[in-house]
């Protein structure tokens, strides 16, 4: 089924994938190549395309004029499909993993379980189509995932970890506790979600809905939300 994002056509604005510049740290090693995503030889996930580079060094440009002591610290960057497929796969095996779910089962009940499974990753996780019509956000070159951490790369607790598969990771997860207790850590790990969006947002991005560390521009879901006619950017696949 697609998401309503998907249906918005693409212009494919021909805009390079740009190394990132130093400025911008990242976790390293890269978390998906240690998992032996298949990205190829000498091929970085550490690429965006040009608007995107510039957008992520305003936004933290602007970050660090009110909060010195932070960065932004990239988590994974563009992916090819085929590394796509990869996380997809390995997503939905461990969530398999974790609930004891025997995938290979043949029974009425397993198979509802793992279409349970299969629908609570496809909220975090695009499907790997080559289809170019709706292409996985992060292989455009137009998304990013990533966090807030110190100067010295210590990376700040923001209530959930990176890609974990939970309600937890909603953007706004923590919001209603945060009414009743000022001090409490929901209302730290909001306050830093909340910070993060507003700085990313005021730099041209969207965030995904289900996500506090993703944020795109020019994709399909940042035409959808941001109400646009068309998306700025397809997959790029061959470097």
């Amino acid at each position: 089924m697609l998401k309503p994002w998907q249906n918005i056509p693409i212009i494919k604005r021909k805009e390079p994938l740009e190394d990132l510049p130093d400025q911008l740290h990242r976790i390293e090693p890269h978390h998906y190549q240690a998992l032996g995503a298949p990205y190829g030889d000498n091929v970085s996930p550490w690429k965006l395309r040009t608007s995107v580079v510039q957008r992520l060094i305003y936004a933290q440009e602007q970050l660090q004029a009110i909060y010195p002591e932070l960065v932004l610290l990239l988590f994974d960057c563009w992916r090819p499909i085929r590394v796509q497929k990869f996380m997809y796969e390995y997503a939905i095996n461990q969530e398999c993993i974790l609930k004891g779910v025997n995938k290979d089962a043949k029974s009425d009940l397993n198979a509802r379980d793992l279409k349970d499974i299969i629908d609570s990753v496809n909220k975090f996780w695009a499907y790997p189509s080559y289809d170019q019509s709706i292409p996985p956000p992060h292989s455009t070159g137009a998304a990013v995932d990533l966090t807030l951490a110190l100067k010295n790369g210590s990376s700040l607790n923001m209530g959930g970890e990176i890609d974990f598969i939970g309600p937890e990771s909603e953007p706004n997860y923590y919001l209603e506790s945060t009414k009743v207790a000022k001090k409490s850590l929901s209302f730290l790990w909001h306050s830093r979600r909340l910070l993060l969006s507003d700085i990313m947002r005021n730099a041209g991005f969207v965030q995904h809905p289900n996500e506090w560390w993703h944020f795109s521009f020019g994709d399909q879901l940042w035409a959808w939300l941001t109400k646009s006619d068309a998306a700025l950017y397809g997959a790029v696949e061959v470097l």
